[in-house]
C-alpha cells in the first residue's frame, strides 16, 4: 500500500470538511426514497412504516463530512491491524487470552467486520473494533436515498462504495464459504441472533435474508435455539444450514442455548462467520493493549513500519489493582469499557465516574482507553443549530473497504435515541 499522508487539518479538504460539518443544515435525505427502497428491498408491505414507529432515530436528515486524507489514514490502520494479527507472536499472545472454542482457524476471515473511529483534531482515532457490526445493510440503502447538497464544494466518487456494496457482500459470504468448504454449492445461510425478531435491528436481518434470495441463496431468520446438530449437520427444523451469518454478542458461544451452534461450529459441521476465532484476533478489546503499545508490538517482533502504523490508536491499558490508583487520579482523560462488553453497555467517562462505579470497574475486566473525543456535526432542531457528536464506520471484509457510514448522537456512546441523530451517510471531500 502507498504511504498514507500526513493529516493536514489547514489543507483544504479538512477545512472544507470540518467547515460543512458545523455550517451545512440540508436536509440531504430524501425519505420517500429511502421508504420506496426500504419497502422494495425487503418485499413486506409496511416495513418502512414499521422502522418509523419502533425506530424512530434510526436515520439521520444530514451527511457527515469526511476529508479524504483522514479515509486514507482509516483505510490504512486496518490494513495494518489485520496484518499485525497474523505475526505468530502476536496471534498467539492474544490467543493466550481467548477462550479455547477461539483458537482453531477454519478459514473464514470475519463478515462484515466493523472499525469505529473518532474524528479528534489532529487525525482519525480507532476506538473500537467489532466483529458483529450492524448497520452495514441500513446504510447502503441510506446512502443511496440522498439529494445533493453544497455543490462545487463536495466530490462524491461515481462508483463510490454503497454502490457496489450488494455485489461485494454477496462475493464476501461466497468467499467465507469457499474458505471452508472449497468448491461445495452454498445452498442455505442462516441469519442467527437471540430472539431476532427482538433485536432493534431486526430490519436489517430481513435485507440480508433477500438479498440472499436475490442471488440465489435461500436464507432464513433465526434463533440460535431453534438450530439442531445432527450426523446431517447444523439444521433449522427439515432445512440444513450450510453458513451461519453470526449476529450473536456471546463471541464465545458459550451460553447453554447456543449449544448446536458451539458444537456444530467446533465439529466443522457448519461455517460459522464472524466466528470466535475472527473475534480473538481482531476485536478482543484486550487487544488494544497491545496493538497501542509500541514496546509491546516490538516486543512480539512486529517491524517497526508496521507498528508506527498503529500510532492512531488511543493508549489502552488493563484496569489492574497495581495501576487503580494512578488510573482514577487521570480518570478524566480516560474511557472505560468492559472487556466482555458489547453495544456501548457499561462503558464509562472517566469524568462521569462516581466510587461507587469505579468500585464496580475495578472488581471486573475492563479496560482504559486514553480519551479520543468525537468530533462534532452541527444540525438544526427547530430552528436551532444543536451539536451533536458523531463516530465513523467502515464495515471491512479481508481489510477491504464495503462501507463507510457515520452515526450521529448525543451521550457518552451512540444510542439511536438522539434527536435528529442515527445513521448518517459519509460524504468525501
Amino acid at each position: 500500500m502507498p504511504a498514507v499522508p500526513p493529516i493536514d487539518q489547514s489543507c483544504d479538504s479538512a477545512f472544507t470538511s470540518d467547515l460543512l460539518n458545523q455550517s451545512c443544515f440540508c436536509i440531504t435525505l430524501d425519505r420517500d426514497e429511502l421508504g420506496q427502497a426500504l419497502e422494495t428491498t425487503s418485499g413486506e408491505p409496511g416495513f418502512q412504516d414499521r422502522i418509523a414507529a419502533n425506530q424512530p432515530h434510526l436515520f439521520s436528515n444530514v451527511p457527515v463530512f469526511l476529508p479524504a486524507t483522514a479515509l486514507a489514514v482509516m483505510q490504512d490502520i486496518i490494513v495494518a491491524i489485520e496484518q499485525v494479527a497474523q505475526v505468530p507472536a502476536y496471534k498467539a499472545a492474544v490467543l493466550g487470552w481467548a477462550p479455547e472454542i477461539a483458537h482453531p482457524d477454519h478459514g473464514p476471515k470475519g463478515a462484515l467486520m466493523g472499525y469505529d473511529f473518532h474524528l479528534s483534531e489532529d487525525s482519525p482515532k480507532l476506538i473500537e473494533v467489532n466483529t458483529n457490526a450492524g448497520g452495514g445493510f441500513l446504510n447502503a440503502l441510506l446512502a443511496q436515498a440522498q439529494t445533493l447538497c453544497c455543490v462545487g464544494r463536495v466530490q462524491v466518487a461515481a462508483d463510490s462504495l454503497d454502490t457496489r456494496f450488494e455485489a461485494a457482500v454477496i462475493a464476501m459470504f461466497r468467499a467465507e464459504w469457499q474458505r471452508q468448504r472449497g468448491t461445495a454449492p452454498l445452498r442455505r445461510i442462516a441469519i442467527v441472533d437471540d430472539a431476532p425478531q427482538d433485536q432493534y435491528l431486526y430490519p436489517e436481518f430481513v435485507l440480508v435474508e433477500q438479498l440472499l434470495a436475490r442471488h440465489g441463496i435461500d436464507a432464513v431468520i433465526c434463533d440460535p435455539k431453534a438450530l439442531t446438530l445432527g450426523d446431517a449437520g447444523l439444521s433449522l427444523g427439515d432445512l440444513p444450514i450450510d453458513l451461519v451469518y453470526n449476529r450473536l454478542v456471546d463471541f464465545a458461544l458459550s451460553e447453554p442455548h447456543h449449544a448446536a451452534l458451539r458444537d456444530g461450529y467446533r465439529a466443522g459441521a457448519v461455517v460459522v462467520t464472524p466466528n470466535p476465532h475472527n473475534h480473538a484476533l481482531l476485536a478482543h478489546k484486550r487487544n488494544l493493549t497491545v496493538l497501542s503499545d509500541p514496546a509491546a508490538l516490538a516486543g512480539l517482533g512486529v517491524k517497526p513500519a508496521l507498528a508506527a502504523r498503529l500510532r492512531f490508536i488511543p493508549q489502552t491499558r488493563m484496569v489492574t489493582p497495581e495501576n487503580a490508583d494512578a488510573l482514577w487520579q487521570n480518570r478524566r482523560q480516560l474511557f472505560f469499557k468492559p472487556v466482555s462488553g458489547h453495544g456501548g453497555k457499561a462503558v464509562y467517562r472517566g469524568d462521569k465516574l462516581t466510587k461507587s462505579v469505579w468500585g464496580d470497574i475495578t472488581s471486573a475486566e475492563y479496560v482504559a482507553q486514553a480519551l479520543a473525543t468525537p468530533s462534532q456535526r452541527m444540525i438544526m432542531l427547530d430552528d436551532v443549530p444543536t451539536p451533536r457528536k458523531v463516530d465513523l464506520r467502515l464495515y471491512t471484509y479481508d481489510a477491504k473497504p464495503l462501507l463507510v457510514a457515520a452515526r450521529i448522537y448525543q451521550g457518552q456512546t451512540t444510542n439511536f435515541r438522539t434527536p435528529g441523530g442515527g445513521f448518517a451517510p459519509v460524504l468525501i471531500v
